[in-house]
């Protein structure tokens, strides 16, 4: 459980996590700032930009098939 509390409490802003999971979404992460990254992310951040991530990504593939189609 401690475990847990000391991941919460990790130092990377929200900003920071959502560059984060941006890079890791087109897949541009050196392997440095990916140790990096993983030392200092806030997993509830992440979970949160990750379905950030996912809404956009949705909304541009609908947009993207309405303009085409219609």
């Amino acid at each position: 459980m401690d475990e847990m509390k000391d991941a919460v409490k990790r130092k990377m802003s929200f900003a920071q996590t959502l560059r984060a999971v941006f890079w890791s979404f087109i897949g541009l992460r050196k392997g440095s700032e990916h140790e990096r990254d993983m030392a200092q992310l806030n997993p509830v951040h992440v979970i949160i930009a990750g379905l950030i991530g996912v809404a956009i990504l949705i909304a541009v593939l609908i947009t993207v098939v309405r303009v085409v189609v219609g």
